[in-house]
């Protein structure tokens, strides 16, 4: 009885411990959940306090973006170039579209604005499921990697210290920033590739578009790039981008960005890359953004930020306005592209049988010197004497094979792999002919278009402001000018056309100085205008010879061209002065500005990354002439245009076999007011065509880089030959493009005009001229 009492009262016990042992168990549960929870508290707090290593103070909060590339903006609003480090340029919220902001919400982070940084619900299925069903990784955390995480470490336990402390980073950045400022951020800081950091310059270089002009299945490609850029590099792996775009689209879809026939149509569509690089050596205005860097190097060493320290051009994220038209600029390069290549073609047909080419008119002697001399002028040879190399070793390099890649009109992307000896390849580039373009509206001083040469990448000397060449017949207007304002003279007075003598010692002159006209074609009496039309040099003697040199100096010296060097002899008055085209076409536009100086200008204002104002261009002016004087010259180079070696631009000319091979884009047939000079240097070595209307002055030159490069004869070696039609073809486009007002109007006369301009007598006894000889055009 006492027995059964016993188990009784045990099985009555034994309900009691079972409870006893589950409320064990859940104490026990939650004081492990507790002490978890403790020490990812703990782990936080550790890494807030930087036990982990060092987070980010207030200060890089405040301002995270890093390494911020200057942006060369034109005057009408795009991106010329950049300098950069990465080529990382910045952009408002306001810019991104809505597709492109509900593309990466859809595929990284559709809680994005529901959390504050960490996302638990994802954190947590991605810890039940080892990440099989999707990351845990926030927008917001994305963007504390980028700019927190210099590396990310390949060790699973340091992984997880980083992690830890991009989750703390990013509740921060939730707390400092909105939610649009932190998407901003994140579109400004990924690295697409190919020079593509931030989605300015993805959009840019991909798709050759701004951010706000990217379409629905273009930013869902740049969104799958956040994936991996490496993996999904559309120039290396356009299959595999164009599944991870349609996936982007997928998601899109889920979450009610669009709709699933929207999203079938766009799945269904080719990636159309347009690949825009923006390399140095790429893109439009390549010398100018050259000169641009150069101004910016000189600028940051007188301006220092407010702190002393030196603003970085390659980091600091300013911004250069310039005054550079984006469209004049691809007109320039294309007109220079055009004319260069088909110049060239008869350049070297010329040349086949030329056994001294790409020289003329030279000894054996004068070419050696000249490829030593270019020898010693190169990369090669700099590069080797900081190594240490001597003299005979250097020399000996240049002797040796080696494969290179060169210049080629004819090739895709003007360039060929080849082999070859270093002086060969010296003497294969002393064959192409060069050319320039300086474009400027004379009353702002403003430069619309500057072109330095043919090609950047090969030729990297810029012919428009660092080279100086002889300018030959574009110099008598200076001349005729002076003699206007000295002497009241007009356009129809009249000067024999006589051989004409400036007697030894007359300007310190060792002896008798008797220049010819060409052709040696003499007689009668000219007036002033179609001595200048002709270029006729007796005449232009004569004249200097009443004004004398100096004041003709003065007055170019207030034309912004730089004389201290130029002697005043009366030879200058057939141009043996070395100028450079910038300071050509800023003396012209005096002519066009009714006699004011005002000095090019091509930085409008630079600005830091938020805006603030940092340069402001002045306009530098200057009266040099009266208006009067201004007009008259303008009447007087209208008579080259109308009448003489600048005529063909009016479709008069008739050129034969040149029309076919030479002359590029010929027959022009302009109707409006122009008024113009072309120039030509000894042994043709240097063409020149300075070209007016009223709100725009253009320049061009072309020639070899060495003045024994040039044609055998003045009909090709000629101004209106060589570079005439760079003009013609330029202006062409720009006269087209009514949204750039160039004026086709008359040139604005002054009041109170007392000098003489209309001269119809003389129109009247040369109505049956067609055209000037190609020969009159010294």
């Amino acid at each position: 009885m006492a027995k059964q009492q016993a188990k009784k009262s045990a099985s009555k016990k034994k309900p009691k411990k079972q409870k006893d042992d589950t409320g064990r168990h859940i104490r026990t549960f939650w004081k492990i959940f507790g002490i978890g929870i403790g020490v990812i508290i703990l782990v936080f707090l550790f890494a807030s306090w930087g036990f982990f290593g060092s987070l980010p103070d207030e200060t890089s909060l405040e301002n995270p973006e890093k390494n911020l590339a200057t942006e060369i903006i034109s005057t009408d609003g795009k991106t010329l170039g950049k300098f950069y480090k990465e080529n990382r340029t910045p952009v408002k919220y306001e810019e991104l579209p809505d597709h492109l902001i509900n593309a990466l919400i859809a595929t990284e982070d559709a809680r994005y604005y529901d959390h504050s940084g960490i996302d638990a619900k994802g954190t947590v299925r991605a810890a039940v499921f080892l990440g099989s069903r999707g990351g845990a990784s926030t927008i917001s955390q994305q963007l504390a990697k980028l700019f927190f995480t210099e590396q990310v470490s390949d060790n699973k336990l340091e992984r997880g210290l980083q992690k830890i402390k991009e989750w703390v980073i990013s509740t921060r950045l939730e707390r400092r920033y909105t939610k649009e400022e932190i998407l901003t951020m994140y579109f400004n800081e990924y690295d697409f590739l190919n020079q593509a950091v931030g989605i300015e310059s993805a959009a840019s270089i991909y798709f050759d578009k701004s951010p706000s002009e990217l379409t629905t299945a273009e930013s869902a490609m740049l969104v799958g790039m956040f994936k991996n850029s490496s993996l999904y590099n559309p120039l290396r792996n356009p299959v595999g981008v164009k599944n991870r775009r349609n996936v982007v689209l997928s998601q899109m879809e889920k979450y009610d960005f669009i709709t699933e026939s929207v999203k079938d149509s766009l799945q269904a569509l080719p990636l159309e890359i347009k690949y825009t690089p923006q390399g140095h050596d790429e893109g439009i205005a390549t010398y100018f953004r050259e000169y641009a860097r150069a101004f910016m190097s000189d600028w940051i060493k007188e301006n220092p930020k407010t702190d002393g320290s030196q603003y970085n051009i390659y980091s600091d994220g300013l911004k250069v306005y310039t005054t550079i038209d984006s469209k004049m600029q691809e007109y320039a390069e294309e007109a220079v592209d055009m004319h260069m290549r088909n110049l060239q073609k008869e350049f070297d047909s010329q040349n086949e049988k030329n056994k001294t080419a790409p020289f003329r008119d030279i000894t054996e002697e004068e070419t050696e010197q000249i490829m030593k001399s270019a020898m010693r002028r190169s990369d090669r040879w700099r590069e080797m004497e900081k190594q240490g190399k001597n003299k005979e070793e250097i020399i000996a390099s240049f002797k040796k094979k080696a494969q290179m890649r060169i210049f080629s009109w004819t090739a895709e992307n003007n360039a060929i792999d080849t082999i070859m000896t270093p002086m060969d390849s010296i003497r294969y580039y002393k064959r192409f002919l060069r050319a320039s373009l300086m474009s400027m509206t004379p009353q702002t001083g403003e430069v619309k278009a500057w072109v330095g040469g043919v090609n950047y990448k090969h030729f990297k000397y810029d012919m428009v402001k660092t080279g100086h060449r002889q300018i030959g017949s574009t110099f008598k207007p200076f001349v005729y000018a002076t003699a206007i304002d000295q002497m009241h003279m007009s356009p129809c007075d009249t000067l024999p056309n006589t051989q004409y003598t400036i007697e030894e010692g007359k300007y310190g002159l060792l002896k008798p100085w008797t220049p010819r006209n060409a052709g040696g074609d003499y007689g009668g009496m000219v007036t002033l205008k179609e001595a200048l039309a002709r270029s006729i040099n007796t005449v232009t003697a004569r004249l200097i010879d009443r004004v004398g040199p100096k004041p003709v100096i003065e007055l170019i010296s207030k034309m912004g061209v730089d004389t201290k060097n130029m002697p005043a002899a009366p030879s200058i008055a057939l141009g043996t002065p070395d100028v450079s085209l910038y300071e050509m076409v800023g003396a012209y536009s005096v002519f066009a500005n009714e006699g004011v100086y005002v000095k090019p200008t091509l930085i409008q204002r630079i600005e830091d990354k938020n805006g603030t104002v940092l340069y402001q261009n002045v306009p530098e002016t200057k009266d040099v002439i009266s208006d009067e004087t201004a007009y008259v010259t303008v009447s007087l180079m209208q008579g080259v245009v109308q009448s003489g070696s600048g005529s063909r631009l009016r479709g008069t000319w008739r050129g034969g076999h040149m029309y076919k091979n030479v002359i590029t884009g010929y027959p022009y047939d302009f109707k409006n007011p122009i008024a113009g000079k072309t120039g030509t240097t000894q042994n043709n070595s240097d063409g020149w065509f300075m070209g007016i209307v009223p709100n725009l002055v253009t320049g061009v030159w072309v020639g070899g880089e060495d003045r024994a490069t040039h044609f055998r004869s003045t009909a090709y070696g000629q101004g209106a030959t060589m570079a005439l039609p760079i003009w013609a073809i330029y202006m062409k486009k720009c006269l087209a493009d009514e949204e750039l007002n160039v004026s086709d109007e008359n040139f604005k006369r002054p009041s109170g005009v007392t000098i003489e301009t209309d001269c119809a007598k003389w129109r009247e006894d040369n109505q049956d001229v067609d055209d000037v000889p190609d020969e009159f055009d010294f």
